[in-house]
């Protein structure tokens, strides 16, 4: 969809993803980290919210399609018009291709989850492939646009393609903690600018932005910057006070060990004298 909302959606849909993958690797190799090392197997709710993961993703790209293509103004599932000799909505069809691959993406993470013989990495195969997918269609997506048209399009493919290359890295590094976590802040790089294009393209209120002027070509870029600066930023919060709750929690759990341990010996002491003074009496 060419307009705010049409941008809105997928910026919601990896902004989601990308700060909920911020808080659950760390939440997983902190607790490999504060169980004995990490030499115990997760338990398996993590493969349960994989599993859920997929299935959500399956259904944002769903969503994703059917708003593409069934919108008042939208193709409705029609390519080419015979009789105008034209294409339909070509920019929807894009659009609906790259949630498409997304939604593999999601069938794969399920079938990884699943107890189904699936090659170990699939999953990640199958996310890296979505994101090339995806900055290959904006790559060709904004020929003959202007100036600010083109390059804020072209800066969302440097996160793309990174996000695509890290994951892919993560076929053969799987639990990588610090590819993971940059997955993540590329995924919330890419859900605030694709809200970044909407405000520029399709501003809700206030002057049209000058699409050929090249001081705001200027500060698109450092804005740029500044927007993986908060995504970052994001991702150390969220690591920090995941360390400090598992931290909390294993501690409690610690506490209640002891006192469980103490009370044993307790009762097993007072056990052992009974039996001494029977002995005596007797």
């Amino acid at each position: 969809m060419a307009n705010f909302k049409g941008h809105a959606l997928p910026g919601s849909f990896f902004l989601l993803f990308g700060l909920w993958w911020s808080v659950k690797y760390p939440l997983r190799h902190c607790w490999k980290k504060g169980q004995a090392g990490g030499r115990h197997r997760p338990p398996k709710f993590f493969n349960t919210i994989d599993f859920v993961e997929g299935a959500i993703k399956i259904f944002f790209a769903f969503v994703g399609i059917m708003a593409e293509q069934f919108v008042p103004d939208g193709p409705h599932a029609h390519l080419y018009n015979s009789e105008e000799k034209s294409w339909v909505k070509l920019m929807n069809w894009q659009h609906s291709t790259m949630y498409l691959f997304f939604g593999i993406s999601g069938i794969a993470d399920v079938l990884t989850m699943s107890p189904l013989p699936v090659p170990l990495g699939l999953d990640r195969l199958a996310l890296s492939l979505a994101l090339f997918v995806e900055g290959f269609l904006f790559y060709f997506h904004v020929h003959n646009r202007p100036s600010l048209d083109k390059h804020i399009h072209s800066l969302l493919l440097v996160a793309v393609f990174g996000g695509s290359a890290s994951t892919l890295l993560e076929v053969f590094k799987r639990d990588h903690t610090v590819l993971e976590l940059f997955r993540s802040s590329l995924a919330i790089l890419q859900g605030t600018w694709f809200y970044q294009i909407g405000f520029v393209l399709y501003p809700l209120s206030g002057p049209q932005w000058d699409l050929e002027l090249h001081d705001n070509i200027m500060f698109i870029t450092m804005c740029y910057c500044w927007h993986y600066a908060v995504a970052l930023l994001i991702v150390s919060m969220n690591y920090g006070l995941v360390w400090f709750g598992v931290k909390r929690c294993l501690r409690r759990q610690l506490g209640d060990i002891e006192i469980s341990l103490k009370t044993t010996l307790n009762s097993d002491t007072s056990s052992q004298k009974a039996l001494l003074q029977d002995s005596d009496e007797e």
